[in-house]
């Protein structure tokens, strides 16, 4: 009886898990390991625009929502955010953009059988297909050695939104932006 509810209470917290990772962000990263960063103390932006490459029809106000949410995760890192890109340890830089997609389920819901005279028995699947549109949106931040000119580390989310999170972004930016500058 013991190991019965030890199971379903395992299967049970497995399953609450799996529902607050899907409303997380993928986020990873990929390193330079020619380049050594434990010395770094400062950074600044590698260009005045901040962003690498502006999708064309970005939105100025969540740029600068993006923008605020980077300084401030790499300076809780510790970071300094200097002004002259020259005089830091590091550059970054990041690319944003949203893609509209669409999920089809097909799945089978019903098997059908039954007996016809002279013919034996008939059989029928009936599929319950279930079509989703949705909006997924990426981030990724680049850092860059100044003395080498050297990429040091790219750093990326991918994440579904939800019409909640598109109607006030803020809270999601710096949730996404802090587990991507996290890994760094």
């Amino acid at each position: 009886m013991l190991k019965n509810k030890l199971f379903i209470l395992l299967v049970l917290v497995g399953a609450m898990t799996g529902c607050v990772s899907t409303q997380q962000a993928r986020v990873d990263f990929d390193r330079n390991n020619e380049i050594d960063t434990s010395n770094y103390k400062t950074f600044a932006w590698l260009s005045e625009a901040k962003v690498l490459a502006e999708p064309i029809d970005v939105n100025p106000v969540m740029k600068v929502r993006i923008d605020n949410a980077i300084e401030r995760a790499f300076v809780a890192k510790g970071y300094q955010l200097v002004s002259d890109a020259e005089a830091a340890d590091f550059t970054i830089s990041y690319t944003m953009g949203s893609r509209d997609k669409v999920k089809v389920d097909s799945l089978p819901t019903m098997y059908r059988t039954s007996f016809m005279w002279g013919r034996g028995y008939y059989g029928g699947l009936s599929n319950n297909n279930q079509v989703k549109s949705y909006t997924e949106g990426k981030l990724a931040i680049d850092a860059y050695d100044v003395k080498t000119h050297q990429p040091v580390w790219h750093g990326w989310a991918v994440k579904r939104i939800k019409s909640s999170e598109q109607d006030n972004p803020s809270q999601v930016i710096k949730m996404v932006v802090e587990q991507v500058v996290e890994q760094f």
